[in-house]
């Protein structure tokens, strides 16, 4: 952990039905709130009933953001953050949302996907609770409660094996109930059949041998009030634990009162009480997902996730870094859909051989390994649609996929390597392509030519490559040595067939060299 001692840091969330400025600063070992403001403002309303942020919503942002500065100012504080989560993410103008408000304030809005903030989250929680309860000695299913989204995260051990945005957030299921016509009790039974619909499609995504073992829920907003309704949860200073008995009786009272009498009779705050019903029932539902006998809350935000990642500079063992995870989300991925994970091993084992030998040759950057590592993983999903024309099923299945800490134009990047593994070169005429800035353009181009040479040296899906290594010599020519298991009839056709792509990116001549193990 690095030494912070005295810093301080903000951070602002932007986010369904408010705007959120937390400061803190660190004592080196935990941080200590020492500011928080909020404001009510409509972005949720806006996005939920019309797509769209106003131009009055937008001028109230501006104003907010306005204040929040010249509070961060008074503090002295440069390093500060902005996010913005679910109804700004769904904006059909977020682009001129985000662009109006650098343009008006100078501050530049991070959009978070579901899997960002499960993040923020999970590594949070391991700071948080790691002298407290073994996060990475469990399968877990980890929720952050916003007010236009639940957050999920499915992890194996501490690996994530996948992330998603559940329309459960209260703000919400609000907007749902009051489109709904009947009774009271009528609308209340709707709510809950619709939550548990959408908890299902959890379980239906849930590998048939994963035993989720608990289930942690992030909720700065509802869990206090939790004892006042029922005094059987056991309370810890922010870690409750909740059973499923009291989880139904929770979600009982309450569906017999109207928000006027849970707020009267709870001692809630009228808005908090409009909307703590829905919430308890998706807790309540939670329980199906597993066997455990509690769902442990915590009671802490996201902002307060992001700012003790700041401030401490803490990290999570290397073993469960940013690459290893989503590599073990894509792993998920392929095992959930029965595609060749042999084979798949083998071509990014290859194309990781091949990174490393061309690097310098081609101009890229280590980090740009993860796009090539990521896309050779992900390369023969199409399959899952058709073996004819796979690639480019591959390219619409994966830029659809919701891959943390990585942005649109990242998943777009790695849709397109994946779809030139075999068949036509790059083009203009490819619409995903063509949509990405030339360097991007350019990058796709040479990840893509080693991936077509990784898949082609693996085209019997045999793992016949015991050895590769790259030997440059005089005359500009690469060669690939391979010592090599079996004949290697079929994959010396097809790397003929593949290497154009290469030979044109690098100016070399390619050829193999074959040796029998």
């Amino acid at each position: 952990m690095a030494e912070n001692k005295g810093k301080r840091c903000g951070v602002i969330d932007i986010g369904t039905n408010s705007l959120k400025l937390l400061i803190a600063e660190s004592d080196g070992k935990e941080t200590k709130n020492i500011e928080r403001l909020k404001n009510v403002i409509p972005i949720g309303k806006d996005v939920f009933f019309t797509e769209r942020i106003s131009q009055e919503t937008t001028k109230i942002a501006i104003a907010i953001l306005e204040k929040y500065k010249n509070k961060l100012s008074e503090y002295g504080i440069e390093d500060i953050k902005i996010i913005a989560t679910t109804a700004v993410r769904e904006a059909i103008n977020k682009d001129v949302f985000i662009d109006t408000i650098y343009r008006k304030t100078g501050l530049k809005i991070e959009v978070l996907t579901a899997g960002d903030v499960v993040y923020y989250i999970d590594a949070f929680l391991y700071h948080t609770l790691k002298d407290k309860y073994p996060i990475h000695d469990k399968n877990l299913l980890i929720a952050e409660l916003g007010s236009g989204s639940l957050d999920v995260s499915i992890l194996e051990k501490g690996y994530t094996l996948m992330t998603l945005g559940l329309p459960l957030g209260p703000l919400k299921l609000k907007q749902f109930s009051s489109a709904l016509e009947g009774s009271y009790n009528e609308i209340n039974y709707a709510l809950e059949e619709y939550i548990e619909n959408e908890i299902s499609y959890i379980r239906r995504n849930l590998p048939s041998d994963l035993k989720i073992d608990d289930i942690i829920l992030i909720d700065e907003n509802y869990a206090s009030y939790l004892n006042s309704i029922t005094a059987k949860a056991s309370l810890e200073p922010d870690f409750m634990r909740i059973s499923k008995p009291d989880a139904s009786e929770i979600v009982n009272v309450l569906s017999e009162r109207t928000a006027r009498d849970i707020s009267t009779e709870f001692k809630i705050p009228s808005e908090t009480a409009e909307t703590i019903t829905s919430y308890a029932m998706t807790l309540n539902s939670l329980f199906s997902l597993a066997n455990s006998e509690y769902i442990y809350v915590l009671k802490a935000s996201l902002s307060e996730a992001i700012i003790a990642g700041i401030l401490l500079d803490y990290e999570v063992s290397p073993k469960y870094n940013k690459t290893n995870q989503l590599l073990s989300m894509t792993t998920f991925i392929c095992k959930k859909h029965n595609l060749d994970l042999k084979h798949i091993k083998q071509v990014s084992w290859l194309s990781e051989i091949l990174f490393a030998g061309l690097r310098e040759q081609l101009g890229l950057k280590k980090p740009e390994l993860l796009f090539l590592l990521l896309a050779a993983q992900l390369h023969d999903t199409g399959m899952i649609v058709s073996n004819r024309a796979h690639h480019k099923h591959s390219e619409y299945l994966i830029s659809s996929l919701n891959l943390f800490r990585l942005s649109e134009e990242d998943i777009k990047i790695i849709a397109c390597i994946a779809r030139y593994h075999r068949k036509a070169h790059p083009l203009k005429t490819h619409l995903l392509y063509r949509s990405l800035p030339s360097e991007k353009q350019i990058l796709v181009q040479k990840l893509s030519a080693l991936l077509r040479i990784a898949n082609a040296l693996d085209g019997s899906h045999k793992q016949k490559v015991a050895k590769l290594e790259l030997v440059y010599n005089k005359t500009q020519e690469l060669i690939l040595a391979l010592e090599v298991k079996d004949s290697f009839t079929l994959e010396r056709a097809d790397f003929l067939d593949k290497k154009e792509l290469l030979e044109e990116i690098s100016g070399l001549l390619v050829s193999l060299k074959i040796k029998g193990v």
